[in-house]
């Protein structure tokens, strides 16, 4: 059977290489954070067969070593030069090529993900190396009753219980769309303050603290739970990111409950 196993990369940019800054918290792998510098994430997975034996698919020491000695010292050289400029989609495709034939046949690379920020990341496939998947997370409030009115009274509560509530109950929604686009860093692409830009205006500022039931169009007549909420904002963004396809639009209800719309799908 493969399996897929991905190893986090945690590391910081002080201005001097990736691997001189002690990691004194082995066990979680952060490094230390004594100065003001860009904080990043890289998650590499790799897919194979575990061994009969051993069990690994890959020893994540291979991994880390092939990061250490490879990965991170291009980083460094990229960010020397262009520092702020640097492209992810650039820096994703150069530590690929730096860190996948480090790695042993049996367990190649598959995915290479970087995160910016909590709310931001950036993923290359390596299937599809000449492109880039961005996704970014937003936040939203809103009020809602699940409710459908071909259904009588005693049904509704039977199905829902609680979420029928007649006065709504509230959610701090999480989206997280993304988008697919070639790598580079050229003016013909979506930039992140575009796709923040329709997003805000085609679902935050339409559903952000509202009652969707009472204040919204969109689920006047159509029941809001999170799967008609996920499904309603994918036809509010797809055809709205141009140049860039859009690719997923998840929608978390709770930390426990989210639903999700695919374009191959």
């Amino acid at each position: 059977m493969t399996v897929r196993l991905t190893r986090e990369i945690r590391f910081t940019l002080t201005g001097r290489p990736p691997t001189s800054a002690a990691v004194m918290n082995s066990w979680g792998g952060w490094p230390s954070a004594a100065l003001l510098a860009p904080f990043l994430q890289l998650r590499c997975t790799v897919e194979g067969e575990p061994a009969a034996i051993a069990g690994y698919v890959c020893n994540v020491k291979l991994i880390d070593n092939a990061f250490r000695q490879f990965g991170l010292p291009e980083v460094a050289r990229l960010y020397e030069v262009q520092g702020e400029n640097l492209a992810p989609g650039e820096l994703l495709t150069s530590v690929w090529s730096e860190v996948a034939r480090q790695l042993p046949d049996t367990a190649p690379l598959v995915s290479l993900e970087l995160l910016v920020t909590p709310m931001l990341k950036y993923e290359i496939l390596k299937d599809s190396l000449d492109m880039i998947r961005v996704t970014q997370q937003f936040e939203f409030s809103a009020a809602h009753r699940l409710h459908c009115q071909e259904l009588s009274d005693e049904e509704n509560r039977e199905h829902f219980g609680k979420c029928n509530n007649p006065s709504g109950h509230g959610h701090n929604y999480r989206l997280d769309v993304t988008v697919v686009q070639p790598t580079g860093n050229d003016a013909s692409r979506l930039s992140v303050v575009d796709l923040e830009q329709v997003v805000k205006q085609q679902v935050i500022d339409r559903f952000d603290h509202k009652h969707l039931n009472e204040d919204t169009e969109e689920f006047r007549q159509l029941n809001p739970t999170v799967e008609n909420i996920a499904s309603t904002v994918w036809f509010l963004l797809d055809g709205e990111l141009s140049p860039a396809v859009l690719d997923a639009v998840r929608v978390y209800e709770t930390p426990k409950t989210w639903a999700e719309c695919r374009g191959d799908e």
